[in-house]
Parts: C-alpha cells; sequence; structure tokens
C-alpha cells in the first residue's frame, strides 16, 4: 500500500487558480511511496525532538558524550547525513519541523505563523490526543518563536525565557540546556502520550571563555589534544547538551518510559560561529573539528541525526547508509508513528521507503547514491567504481530544480492547508 491521501488532483487542477495548479500538477506527479516493515513502528510512542544548538556529529564521543554516544550508536543509525545551512537557526529550525528549504530565508519561518500548519508533527500528534509542549531556554520573542512556535499544534503551546522558562534557567549566554531539562521534564513526563520539542542553546557561539557554557565545561576540555582554543570551547560548551540528555534519559527509565519514548535530535547548523564570517576553505576551526579541509557546501554540512528508543536498543542495529537530510525527518517520523499522509507532499521521503535518496540545497548541490553534483563548478563526481550517463545528471538536476521551486511554492501559498482543505 502507497503513502497517500485521497486526494483529487484532478479536480484541483480544473478548478484552481494557476498559483495552485502548477504546484497540483507537479504533486499529481510524483509516484508515492510505500508502505514499509518499519511503518507504525513508534505509532502511540512518545516524541521528544530537540533541534540542537549548532550541533555537529563531531561532538559525539564515546568517552566525553557517552549519552550521546549511546543514543546515536543504539538508535537508528545515520551514516551519510546533512543539515543544509543557509538562514541561520531559524532556517534550520525549518527544515527539521517542516520538511522544506527555507527559500524565503530567515522569514520562512515566521511566514508559517498565518498557517494551519497541518503537516507537521505537533499537529499530526495533537490530532491523536498527545499532549504537546514546545521549549526554547533564550529569548522567547527572538526570531518571533513567541508567534511561530505557538503555531505548530502544541496543544500547551510556547514556553522561552520571558514567559516562564526565567523560572528554571539562570540568565547568562548562552543558557543552560541542563537546567531547562530538569525544569521541564516533571511538566510532562507524567501526562503521556506527550509530543515535546526543544530549541536548544547551549552549544551556541561565541566559542571563547566568554560563552559561559565554554567557561562552566573548559576544565574537562582544556587538555585535548590537537584541538584549537576555539574548537575546544565549542566542544566544552556542547557538554551541557550531553548532561542535559544524560538527565532526561534517566528520568525516562527511572519513570518506567524509555521503552515507550523516541528522542530525535538534529543539528540546526553546522557550527559557523567558529570561523565566522570566513569563506568555505578558509574555516580553519571547522577543518580542525571536522579532521579535514572544508572545500564545498556538502562537506561544510554534514551531520548526525539521531532517532532513538528504548524498545531499539534490545534488537538489530538499523543502519541507514544512503544519503539524508533534514528534509527527511519529517516523512520518516509521519512513517514511524504510523500516520496517515501523502508521501507526494513533502520534497523529502520516508528514509525506510523505496524512494530514491537524494540530499540537495539551496546552492543546488545535490547527492544521490550514485555520487555527488557541485552546483559551483557544474561538475559530477561519481561515487567509486559507479558510471552515470550525462542524461541522469541533467535528470537530476532538474529533479532539484523542481524540488526547490516546490519549496517555494508551497511557502507561498501555503499549499498545504489547501491541499489537505480539500479532503473535508
Amino acid at each position: 500500500k502507497r503513502q497517500k491521501l485521497d486526494i483529487d488532483f484532478d479536480a484541483l487542477i480544473e478548478s484552481d487558480s494557476e498559483v495552485y495548479r502548477q504546484l497540483d500538477s507537479y504533486v499529481s506527479e510524483q509516484l508515492p511511496s510505500r508502505k514499509n516493515e518499519y511503518t507504525g513502528l513508534f505509532k502511540g510512542k512518545n516524541l521528544i525532538f530537540i533541534s540542537a544548538e549548532a550541533f555537529s556529529a563531531e561532538v559525539i564521543d564515546k568517552d566525553r558524550t557517552p549519552t550521546l554516544y549511546r543514543l546515536a550508536n543504539k538508535g537508528i543509525q545515520f551514516t551519510d547525513y546533512y543539515q543544509p545551512a543557509s538562514a541561520g537557526t531559524t532556517g534550520g529550525e525549518y527544515e527539521n519541523v517542516f520538511g522544506l528549504l527555507p527559500t524565503e530565508g530567515g522569514s520562512s519561518f515566521k511566514i508559517t505563523s498565518k498557517f494551519k500548519n497541518e503537516m507537521i508533527m505537533g499537529s499530526q500528534l495533537n490530532k491523536r490526543g498527545y499532549n504537546g509542549w514546545a521549549f526554547h531556554n533564550n529569548d522567547y520573542t527572538f526570531y518571533d518563536r513567541n508567534i511561530t512556535h505557538n503555531n505548530l499544534g502544541y496543544s500547551n503551546g510556547f514556553m522561552g525565557f520571558g514567559n516562564g522558562m526565567e523560572a528554571f534557567v539562570t540568565e547568562q549566554f548562552p543558557e543552560s540546556d541542563l537546567e531547562m531539562m530538569e525544569g521541564t521534564v516533571d511538566m510532562y513526563i507524567n501526562k503521556e502520550p506527550f509530543n515535546v520539542y526543544y530549541m536548544s542553546v547551549s552549544g551556541h557561539s561565541l566559542y571563547n571563555l566568554s560563552n559561559k557554557m565554554s567557561a562552566k565545561h573548559w576544565e574537562e576540555y582544556k587538555d585535548l589534544e590537537g584541538y584549537t582554543d576555539g574548537v575546544k570551547c565549542y566542544l566544552a560548551a556542547n557538554q551541557e547538551l550531553e548532561d542535559a540528555l544524560a538527565y532526561l534519559v534517566d528520568r525516562l527509565e527511572q519513570a518506567g518510559i524509555a521503552d515507550d519514548t523516541v528522542i530525535v535530535i538534529g543539528a540546526d547548523h553546522f557550527p559557523y560561529g567558529l570561523d565566522y564570517g570566513e569563506d568555505i576553505g578558509s574555516s580553519d576551526n571547522l577543518a580542525n573539528l571536522y579532521g579535514y579541509p572544508v572545500t564545498n557546501y556538502l562537506e561544510r554540512d554534514h551531520n548526525r541525526l539521531i532517532i532513538w528508543s528504548g524498545c531499539l536498543e534490545k534488537e538489530a542495529p538499523i543502519t541507514v547508509s544512503e544519503p539524508t537530510s533534514s528534509l527527511d525527518i519529517l516523512p520518516t517520523l509521519l512513517n514511524l508513528f504510523g500516520v496517515d499522509w501523502d508521501s507526494r507532499l513533502l520534497p523529502g521521503r520516508d528514509v525506510f521507503s523505496n524512494r530514491s535518496p537524494l540530499v540537495f540545497t539551496l546552492n543546488y548541490d545535490w547527492k544521490t547514491e550514485r555520487g555527488t553534483f557541485y552546483a559551483g563548478s557544474g561538475t559530477f563526481v561519481p561515487k567509486e567504481g559507479v558510471t552515470v550517463s550525462d542524461a541522469y545528471v541533467e535528470n537530476m538536476r532538474k529533479t532539484v530544480r523542481n524540488k526547490i521551486n516546490y519549496c517555494k511554492g508551497v511557502l507561498q501559498v501555503d499549499y498545504f492547508d489547501h491541499v489537505l482543505s480539500s479532503l473535508k
């Protein structure tokens, strides 16, 4: 059975204005993906989604960050994951929550404050009787989150510093992710099923000892060999996220609900504060963190997605080795939570589906299982041992252009509401 809703695109195309008709035609031509062995794996479970400020795969370390290491290696393992960076933190949040690229830059998330936002996890699980909360440990009005994050379908709304979080979190910069967890877990842990969204801040730049989280953990990191002081401060700041997760997992296990809870962690963007304002190729601290010179956007934006539940630790590892990105998070979660949805409406894919993997960015770079295309030079570099035709490359370039134009159209006309309203 395919992942699709009973949308009459022929009727929509016949009756819609031109601005909708182009999108109708595009979506109607997409082949919906199939349900699969992982469909509904997490149905009825709690969800805690963390957009982690400036997180990177290199933060994860068996000895220094054992909880992050556990969640990354005993959950679903994503070994070729990317977080396209194009609009700072709010752009990364937009990708994580909406499964779309922020084609209107930093304004993208704000535009959704006027939408119904029925496609996203907050709304979908709210319809299924979940208790929902959204949290942030910095200024609750920053990026207009007091407007946007109260419109994500979380039944109990959004709390940040200034409308409640200040009762739990010390005023400093950056604020503590651990203090946010300690203050908020009791609000939902006995109210299953729950659906919680966190935007963290402890990993925020600048990466020096004026950073309160870097200073807090400096003694743990100051003697690390092979790293610049900037990278040591970056890793030290992210220790606070590790401590927050250790607290969270411990509380879930104490309550006996770790097997019934899913934790998802995705970055908002690569740690650009390490070399603020520097061009690709001049990012010395980033190269120091990654262990290689950063020469293109995809190298820069490589990251790690974490999807973990206590129930997975008893099973054989699930590894996703194909290229994946933040646009794949929403469709994958909709599938795992057994939600009825239409896979034609999202430009990303359920990673367990039969749909071919594709990572793409607003720079028109892209990557598939066959190789990588760099738009700046117009060069396709095939994966070792793979041969592709010019027609394949041109077809993929067209596919990426269409997907970016689709992201743009969805945001400009609130297309999801338009289509889903036709079902009612």
